[in-house]
């Protein structure tokens, strides 16, 4: 049996769908805010493995709640790598571009040097460490622009938006990969399933949609593929102020998903089968 952190999350919605037999928890069975809850429900379930799909995502209000943050992404992994270690068991555990500071144009590979810009991406980075610190048998997958079908994200924000407005003024100046909740589960099944014979496999990975776009670019796509009549203007980041500050640069290096049999996801391949899903294909 898998554990799998979370239940109604993007990444936990579609981990239902392909692993039927898991035991999903949700905040009522295992509140990250008390982290040694984590740890003791591993030990009491034994699991063969643990998937942790659930995070404290407000990158905003992290800001001013970066103690709450920190126990939920930080702390709350850390308990869980201790469990995991214990039973001799592997944990998957889905990071953030967040933790990189964002300059260049260059892709970031798993070794590049961390440094994140704002709470969200410090609570982020700590629990990785608390992982690979403390759990012989793990991966690390950082992602970056989950879109999927289930709860709140960029793609399901444009069509919102499409049905009052005929133009929007949308960020042109932060580059990264668009990556399906769906993609991602897949990949943490296959990571999770792999590590349970091959724990030499251990390590942090990325995993982000193909090709790179901008944001303004990623909202063109889907106002095409939904066959919306909007009008997209670019701007700076400067022109859209944050409470916490948002990396121009989420490119990730994923060559190392080969160890998995792993590629890049093609982000609109998975955009325009969600638009199906909500019946918003054109």
């Amino acid at each position: 049996m898998i554990v799998v952190f979370g239940q109604t999350g993007q990444v936990a919605s579609e981990l239902s769908a392909i692993l039927p037999d898991a035991r999903f928890l949700s905040r009522s069975a295992a509140d990250l805010a008390d982290p040694a809850a984590c740890g003791e429900v591993i030990r009491r379930l034994a699991p063969e493995a643990v998937i942790n799909a659930a995070a404290y995502t407000a990158v905003d209000k992290a800001e001013s709640e970066e103690e709450t943050a920190l126990r939920i992404n930080g702390e709350a992994p850390g308990e869980m790598a201790h469990a995991c270690a214990e039973r001799g068991i592997p944990l998957v555990h889905i990071s953030t571009d967040y933790v990189f500071g964002g300059t260049g144009e260059t892709p970031f590979s798993v070794d590049h040097h961390t440094a994140p810009l704002g709470a969200y991406g410090r609570t982020k980075l700590a629990g990785e460490r608390a992982i690979t610190e403390n759990c012989p048998t793990y991966a690390v997958l950082r992602t970056s622009w989950v879109f999927s079908a289930h709860g709140s994200n960029f793609l399901k924000t444009m069509l919102r938006l499409s049905e009052t407005r005929d133009t929007l003024n949308v960020v042109g100046d932060q580059i990264g990969g668009p990556t399906s909740a769906r993609a991602i589960a897949v990949a943490c099944k296959t990571i999770a399933e792999q590590l349970m014979t091959d724990p030499g496999k251990s390590g942090i990975y990325h995993f982000s949609g193909s090709p790179d776009v901008s944001w303004a670019d990623f909202a063109r796509a889907i106002f095409k593929a939904a066959g919306k009549t909007m009008t997209v203007n670019d701007i700076p980041t400067s022109e859209y102020p944050t409470p916490a500050v948002r990396p121009l640069n989420s490119r990730l290096d994923c060559s190392t998903l080969s160890n998995f049999g792993l590629e890049r996801p093609d982000w609109e391949k998975d955009m325009n089968d969600i638009l199906e899903t909500l019946g918003a294909k054109a």
